[in-house]
C-alpha cells in the first residue's frame, strides 16, 4: 500500500509540474507608460529636448524651404508631413535626404545626429497645434513671455 501512495504522490507532482510548465508564465516586468513626445505650455513654452529640436530648426535654416511656420514654400509643408509621418521615415528621410528635390542629405551633420528626436518633436508639436509659431522657451525660464 506504501508503495502504490508514494507512486500515486509521485504521478501528480508529475502532472502538477507538466501542467505548470504548460501555462504561461506570468510577466515578471512591468510595462512603464511612455514619455510625452513634447510638453509645452501656452503655446510658445516647451520642455529642453522640444527646445533643442527647435533651437536645431533655427540653426540648421530650415525654414528656407519649409517656410517659418512650417507650412511650406520650395520644400513641403511639414504641418502636413508630420500628420502621418513616422519617426523613423523622419530619420531615413533626413538622414538620406531628397538631393533630387533639393533636400541635402544631413547624416553628416552632428548636430541634426545628436537631436534629430527632438527636431521631430518640434515638428510633430507643430502639427498638432499645440506648439505656436514663432521663439519658444523652457517651460521653467524665468524669462518666458
Amino acid at each position: 500500500m506504501r508503495r502504490g501512495l508514494a507512486t500515486l504522490v509521485s504521478l501528480g507532482l508529475l502532472v502538477s509540474t507538466a501542467l505548470l510548465a504548460a501555462e504561461p508564465a506570468a510577466s515578471t516586468t512591468t510595462s512603464k507608460p511612455q514619455a510625452p513626445l513634447y510638453t509645452v505650455k501656452d503655446g510658445n513654452k516647451v520642455d529642453a529636448n522640444t527646445l533643442a529640436g527647435w533651437k536645431t530648426w533655427r540653426a540648421m535654416a530650415c525654414d528656407r524651404c519649409h517656410g517659418p511656420t512650417q507650412e511650406g514654400l520650395v520644400g513641403p509643408s511639414l504641418i502636413e508631413a508630420f500628420k502621418t509621418i513616422t519617426k523613423e521615415k523622419f530619420h531615413t528621410q533626413l538622414m538620406k535626404g531628397s538631393p533630387e528635390k533639393g533636400m541635402p542629405p544631413f547624416a553628416t551633420s552632428d548636430m541634426i545626429n545628436k537631436n534629430w528626436e527632438y527636431l521631430y518633436a518640434y515638428l510633430k508639436g507643430r502639427s498638432d497645434g499645440k506648439i505656436l509659431p514663432g521663439h519658444l522657451y523652457q517651460i521653467d525660464d524665468p524669462n518666458a513671455k
